[in-house]
Order: C-alpha cells, then sequence, then structure tokens
C-alpha cells in the first residue's frame, strides 16, 4: 500500500529512503520554508519530518499550512533513543510518531489509516456538498456562491407564481436549459418538458415544428402534423435561442402570448395553448431590439421576470469553479476504468482552472475535466493534464508551438518541422531550462519570464531534476529540442525528485 505524493523534510538519506518504500513520488526538503514551497505546489499526502525538528516548529509550520487552507498528515520519524517525545509531537499537530526510521511496519499502518480515512470522505460526499443546501432536492444545478442562490431563489419565485411567458437569460454553456427544467420541475413536474432549438431551423420548418400544419397545406404535407406548442399540453416549451427566430415568425409567437391560442400552417380551427413556454437567449434582448433584428414587442412581453445566470468569469461565480470540477470528476463516465480512481485535483490544477476567464462557461469546464481524466494516470489531477485549449492557438502557447512547429533550415513541406518524438513534459522542461539559463538562474526572474510563481518553478525544477550546469539548452537543431538528445546521468540529490 502506498501514497502517490510524500514530502520528505530531511537530509538523512534514511528517511528519505523509508518514505520511498510508501510513496510513489518523493519532494524532498531541507527545511520548513522549502517543505512550504514544495507543500503548496504538489499538494502531497504525507509529510516526513525527521528529529532534528523542535515540537514547536512542527506547530509553526502546521499554522502556516491551515492558513492556506492545506491539511496534510504530519509523522515526525524520530532517532530511536528519545520516545518521551511522541506525545509531545502528537500534542503539537502531528498526525504520528515513528520510534526510528527502520520502523517500516509502523509506517505502512499509517499510510493505510491515511487512505481509510480520505477513502471514507469521499463515500461520505453527499448532494449538500455540491448543491445549495435549500435548493438540492428540486433543482439539480451545481453551486453554491451567493450569485448562484439568489438565481436558484429567482427560479423557485418564478416556478412558485403563473408567470408565463419566462425569459431566461446566459451567456453559452451556463446552463438554461437545465434552469428551464428546474422550473419546469417545481411548476409541473408530471407534465411534458420540450425543448426546441430556434437556431437549428428554418424559418418554414420551425414554423411547422411549433404550429403543426394541416393535411395539404403545402407541397408534400401529406398527413397532419401536430405541433410542439400542442404536444406540450400543461407542461412546457422551452425556445431556446429566441433571438435567432425570424421576424415574421415573433410575430405569430406574440399572438400566441397575448391570446393564448393559435392555429395549424394552414389550418382553420383555433388551439389553445395551456403550456409554461420558456424562452432563451445567449444575446442581449435590449441591445437585438435597437439593432432591429428582435421585435420591440415581444421583447417588453418577454421580460416579466427574468432569470439571469451568471457567467463563471464573474468575480461572484469564481467559488464555484472548484465545485463544478469536483462535481464533474466524481460523476464522469467518460472513462469508467477510472471511475474512483482519480479522487480530486491537485491545488496547481486548481488555480489554474480559476484563473480562467470560461468565454464557454460550464459546458467548457465540463470539457476541460472530462480531457483532463482521459490524460490523468495518477489520483490527482495534476496541473499538466489541465489542458485548457488543446488548439495550442493561445498567446501562452506560442513558445510551445514554436517548439513543435519550427521549421529546421532546408525542411520542406507542411509537416517538415514535426517532431515525433514530443511530449508537454518534455516541452515543459525545455522552456524551464531555458528560462534559468537566460535569468542566471535567479529564480525569482525565471518565474516571471515564465508567468509562473516562484513556488510552482521551484516544485518543477525539482520535478524534473534540472540542475545549475548540468543542463544546458542548445536550441533547436535539425528540428528537435536539444531535450531530446541523451540527458546528463541524474544525481542523487536532497532537492531532486525521485518517482518510483
Amino acid at each position: 500500500m502506498s501514497l502517490r505524493r510524500i514530502v520528505a523534510v530531511s537530509k538523512e538519506a534514511e528517511v528519505q529512503q523509508l518514505a520511498r518504500q510508501v510513496g510513489q513520488e518523493i519532494f524532498v526538503a531541507d527545511n520548513l520554508d522549502e517543505a512550504l514551497d514544495i507543500v503548496e505546489t504538489v499538494n502531497p499526502d504525507l509529510i516526513l519530518f525527521d528529529h532534528r525538528f523542535h515540537p514547536t516548529g512542527i506547530r509553526e509550520f502546521l499554522n502556516m499550512t491551515e492558513k492556506n487552507s492545506i491539511r496534510v498528515p504530519v509523522v515526525v520519524v524520530g532517532d530511536g533513543r528519545d520516545s518521551d517525545l511522541s506525545s509531545e509531537f502528537i500534542r503539537m499537530g502531528a498526525y504520528d510518531y515513528l520510534q526510528g526510521r527502520g520502523d517500516y511496519n509502523r509506517l505502512e499502518q499509517i499510510v493505510s489509516r491515511i487512505k481509510n480515512k480520505r477513502n471514507a470522505v469521499d463515500t461520505e460526499r453527499t448532494a449538500d456538498d455540491f448543491f445549495a443546501q435549500d435548493y438540492a432536492a428540486s433543482v439539480s444545478m451545481v453551486g453554491r456562491s451567493k450569485a448562484f442562490v439568489k438565481m436558484l431563489g429567482m427560479i423557485r419565485l418564478v416556478a412558485a407564481s403563473r408567470c408565463n411567458p419566462v425569459l431566461i437569460v446566459g451567456e453559452t454553456g451556463t446552463g438554461k436549459e437545465l434552469a428551464a427544467k428546474a422550473i419546469h420541475t417545481l411548476r409541473h413536474p408530471d407534465e411534458p418538458f420540450i425543448a426546441v432549438n430556434c437556431a437549428a431551423l428554418t424559418a418554414n420548418l420551425l414554423e411547422s415544428e411549433l404550429f403543426g400544419h394541416a393535411k395539404g397545406s403545402f407541397t408534400g404535407a401529406d398527413r397532419e402534423k401536430i405541433g410542439l406548442l400542442e404536444l406540450a399540453g400543461a407542461g412546457t416549451i422551452l425556445l431556446d435561442e429566441i433571438s435567432e427566430m425570424p421576424m415574421d415568425l415573433q410575430a405569430k409567437l406574440l399572438r400566441v402570448l397575448q391570446e393564448k391560442n393559435f392555429r395549424r400552417v394552414g389550418g382553420v380551427k383555433n388551439i389553445t395553448c395551456n403550456a409554461t413556454i420558456i424562452v432563451s437567449s445567449n444575446r442581449n434582448l435590449y441591445r437585438e431590439t435597437k439593432a432591429h433584428r428582435f421585435r420591440r414587442d415581444l421583447y417588453y412581453r418577454l421580460n416579466i421576470c427574468p432569470v439571469i445566470i451568471v457567467p463563471l468569469k464573474s468575480p461572484d461565480r469564481r467559488e464555484d469553479i472548484p465545485l463544478l470540477a469536483e462535481y464533474f470528476l466524481k460523476t464522469s463516465t467518460i472513462c469508467p476504468e477510472k471511475r474512483n480512481k482519480i479522487t480530486s485535483l491537485t491545488k496547481l490544477a486548481v488555480e489554474a482552472l480559476q484563473k480562467h476567464d470560461w468565454p464557454g462557461n460550464v459546458r467548457e469546464l465540463h470539457n476541460v475535466i472530462e480531457r483532463a481524466i482521459l490524460l490523468e494516470t495518477t489520483d490527482k489531477i495534476g496541473l499538466s493534464s489541465i489542458v485548457i485549449d488543446p488548439a495550442l492557438d493561445g498567446p501562452e502557447c506560442s513558445e510551445l508551438s514554436e517548439l513543435v512547429w519550427a521549421e529546421p533550415a532546408g525542411a520542406r513541406g507542411p509537416t517538415a518541422g514535426y517532431i515525433k518524438d514530443f511530449s508537454l513534459a518534455k516541452a515543459e522542461r525545455e522552456l524551464i531550462a531555458r528560462a534559468l539559463q537566460e535569468t542566471g538562474w535567479q529564480k525569482t526572474k525565471a518565474a516571471d519570464l515564465l508567468g509562473i510563481t516562484r513556488a510552482t518553478l521551484y516544485a518543477k525544477v525539482r520535478q524534473y531534476n534540472i540542475e545549475k550546469g548540468s543542463y544546458v539548452v542548445k536550441g533547436l537543431q535539425n528540428g528537435i529540442p536539444a531535450s531530446s538528445s541523451p540527458q546528463p546521468r541524474r544525481k542523487a540529490s536532497p532537492s531532486g525528485v525521485t518517482t518510483t
């Protein structure tokens, strides 16, 4: 039984070896400051301290991690001589204490306890952790931010009223159809729910779909067709992307809203419309009326008590991003064999998600998490698996794109510069080494150059075992990065990273 990531805060080889026996990735720190940098970056499962640290030092370290909302079990490895210190370390907040560096069986028991506790916490997670408590039973929309709870309150208010029609406004991917379904479920859950995308159909086809048509009303109408407004009965019909509805059809919809009846295309009989009509738009309908692309009278008829869904880029919704990411991770079915094996996201991965503006909102975030599950090979989604723009067309990917597609001298053809033996890890190592070399190994400047924090750079240097003087960036030779050439033999270093 082993843990994924362990930080060993010790210069003693025996303590580091002890960590390797129960850990897959070992990060080594010499002092508390280095340990704090690494812990904030890699989010480990366990921290091992050797006996040279005083109990009060352990307490100070734990206080600093708690301020950053990091809670990692700390185990102190004694020297086998002073057994009285164990109670003092535990009183100061240590998870457990080993009497000596050879106490491997005891460490295995501790690791087993940590894994069992983590599994129990994952199992106990309920809907209340993802949904606002007052709405979890009726509205299946994930979020707990104040802006989101306010929107849920509006959904409940509208659903409890007889407001008809209902307007839902929100950017692409915010969950407008989910909001419509929530209103439907709260108002009349046993009736039909029908959704139609106004942008997906031509004007004639959309009219026929909504109103139906009489037999012989046009060429090809060989039978009577019942429209969706009629099929909805006393339930709900959602007209998604209402701004894409042609102007002449908007006039007919306005009549339905005012008169509560309609006729089939080519028909003479009035049919009563009993359905709740919900319309949604990702555009500002008022601006559309100014541009003469949407009827002003229809806009005012729709704009009774609009439900506005705040986008993820809003400061009022940022706290929902980690919650949504974890929910998508827990409920994903894209890789059944990884179900319950990938348990969470690392702190760096969550930070990367929160920094993005999410133009595609919840739908885009869902796709990123699905992609990360496919890419991840460990039990936690790390920063390297968060690929927000797989096309590599953003400005932040310009150097990486240059590495992939740089055309060497004399090369010809569209694929002449393609690198066959290429991976993101190699490119990342290359860029970090280049930044360090260009800044004379001034890590603060190198971090600024790369657009990452110093703590992230610190962890990456250890992850790729980049040492000053042992790794020289030679640039691209014949289309191949320097990192693809044979690397110098890795040296055992107390500041390095070992993967077993």
